[in-house]
């Protein structure tokens, strides 16, 4: 019985290809056309994600046990999906790898197997023939490029979602530079895909329960600005200045220079800069560089941005970093960039305050203001977690826990996450993603990094004398005043940790369960009666009969099918009610 949704996405999928793959043909004259209509891109990319909705509720459907063959199958649906994720998201480029890499880094949310696959996701997308980055030049430029160059490897040495990159000399000079092109109609194809993406995240708001405590207009919001930031390259032309003047002192780190006149909205101009990957141990060996000083060195480098206001580089993956022969870390790429702002590294401090005198009323204040906490969470459930997880951790329980007490304890952590409304903006993702990705840098370079010894004098330097002179004093009032009232401190602990889970009414689950089944079923019924609307459509106005008369049969059937449901559907919510 479970089969079936999966036959009827795997056939529906196949009159896709087969009506899509045909239109290309006969309409565009060319295999690729298809990447660029609106009307396909949409549909693949909400499509897919009506799948993976119905899919999910499908099998929490079908599968009231939970034993281990049903976690086995379920984490056997969810690497299917993040695999055909990662693979539509390679085919089609534009938003879709970016969304894949920004959901790589939710783990307040996504599963871990989606974030071990998508985690996998390059910004690379197969390379666009050199004619077309030749004709931006000469747009952007105003001349033939030959006007301005001495010669270009028209072979891209870079590949990714957004632009080319090849290498070339400048006329005259002969200076050795790097250029990058923004791929053919690149902006066109995003801002598509931003009309498909406010559809998947209405579908998320309306038929998730995840949707439905989020704050998914801010997140969407956020995310098309961050992503929109990238296509204008006057944007990192302005970063990869920002960072030059900000650490112009560093001599551990080069920034390249850009040349500005050159530079557009849409091609970006640098000199070449020459090294291995900053993970290139063998390079350092023969060039007798020694990986603790470096991985030091870009500690120290990104942590001066993750603590104070200002921007940050975002992406620092090995392909960003380069070590050249005299030990010096070569930072590129600054499309994508983070800020830090002066009143979050105020909540960053009141946080780690109320961890250190144990204020946890502090510590969730200090969430709230950082928006991670919305306004209808349970935030005594909150306080609670947080400050076992501490008292865990200061007493060394974390260390003489087994493996499988300690993946129970992560599990309890996602679970309550996802049942409680908190979120994490996206710049905070962001920053988070510099600070893992950097994190996983530092130990491939030098495995015995030790961060906390690192980060100390700097977290120290970064509170100021005065924080913790405060800190201190009311730690001690704390400590003094606290045997008073250790009785009914102790007794008011016992109480919260009393509480008992809720029991749920099974038949009003039943109920629920079967509300969500007809939801799935009647929002993939409109969809379809939309794509036969378009099929009619479309055959209609090109004069293909056989695309009207399939869409008007559609039309029929779905709307039938669709008004049954919504009959059957209406009787459920009353027999909740």
């Amino acid at each position: 019985m479970y089969k079936y949704p999966s036959v009827l996405f795997k056939y529906t999928d196949m009159f896709y290809f087969i009506y899509y793959r045909e239109m290309a043909i006969e309409v565009f004259n060319v295999k690729n056309a298809l990447t660029y209509n609106m009307f396909y891109r949409c549909t693949v990319i909400v499509w897919m994600v009506v799948k993976f909705i119905s899919q999910i509720y499908f099998f929490h459907l079908f599968h009231g046990i939970w034993d281990e063959q049903t976690k086995r199958k379920w984490e056997h649906l969810l690497h299917k999906q993040a695999v055909e994720y990662r693979k539509k998201a390679v085919k089609m480029g534009g938003v879709l790898i970016k969304v894949g890499q920004f959901l790589s880094t939710r783990t307040d949310f996504m599963p871990e197997v989606f974030i071990k696959e998508l985690s996998g996701l390059v910004d690379r997308v197969p390379p666009m023939p050199y004619s077309y980055a030749s004709r931006l030049l000469k747009e952007e430029w105003g001349a033939e490029p030959d006007e301005y160059l001495e010669d270009i490897n028209k072979a891209s040495i870079a590949s990714a979602s957004i632009g080319e990159v090849y290498y070339a000399r400048l006329k005259g000079s002969g200076k050795e530079v790097a250029i990058k092109v923004q791929r053919y109609q690149v902006e066109k194809i995003f801002h598509m895909d931003f009309k498909a993406l406010r559809v998947v995240f209405w579908i998320i708001s309306f038929f998730t329960s995840f949707g439905k405590k989020a704050d998914l207009k801010s997140l969407y919001l956020e995310l098309i600005r961050v992503m929109d930031r990238e296509l204008d390259f006057t944007q990192e032309l302005h970063y990869g200045k920002y960072f030059k003047e900000r650490f112009k002192d560093d001599k551990t780190v080069y920034i390249p220079a850009f040349m500005e006149e050159l530079c557009t909205k849409r091609v970006l101009v640098m000199e070449w800069a020459e090294g291995a990957k900053i993970t290139d141990l063998e390079f350092m060996r023969k060039h007798h560089i020694q990986p603790e000083r470096i991985a030091k060195n870009l500690f120290n480098f990104y942590s001066e941005q993750f603590l104070n206001p200002g921007n940050f580089h975002a992406d620092p993956h090995a392909g960003n970093l380069l070590i050249n022969k005299n030990g010096i870390i070569t930072i590129l790429d600054f499309g994508m960039v983070g800020e830090v702002k002066k009143q979050d590294t105020t909540y960053f401090k009141h946080l780690i305050q109320g961890v250190i005198i144990d204020d946890y009323d502090r510590v969730i204040e200090a969430l709230e203001q950082m928006n991670f906490v919305l306004p209808n969470a349970d935030t005594n459930k909150l306080k609670k977690m947080v400050k076992q997880l501490i008292e865990m951790y200061r007493d060394g329980s974390f260390k003489n826990m087994d493996g499988q007490l300690l993946e129970q304890i992560k599990q309890d952590i996602k679970l309550f996450v996802k049942e409680q409304p908190i979120q994490l903006s996206a710049e905070y993702a962001y920053l988070g993603r510099a600070i893992s990705i950097n994190i996983g840098i530092l130990f491939a370079i030098y495995p015995e990094t030790d961060i906390e010894k690192w980060a100390k004098p700097k977290i120290k330097k970064w509170l100021g004398s005065k924080t913790l002179i405060e800190s201190i004093y009311k730690q001690y009032a704390k400590e003094s005043i606290e045997p008073i009232f250790s009785f009914p401190k102790a007794m008011l602990g016992w109480l919260e940790n009393g509480e008992k889970d809720r029991e749920w009414d099974k038949e009003k689950q039943e109920k629920t369960w079967k509300h969500h089944f007809f939801l799935v079923l009647e929002s993939f019924h409109f969809i379809m009666i939309l794509v036969s609307i378009a099929a009619s459509w479309y055959g209609y106005v090109e004069g293909y009969t056989i695309f009207g008369s399939f869409g008007l049969a559609g039309i029929t059937y779905f709307v039938i099918m669709f008004t049954i449901l919504a009959r059957k559907h209406y009787k459920v919510i009353q027999s909740i009610k």
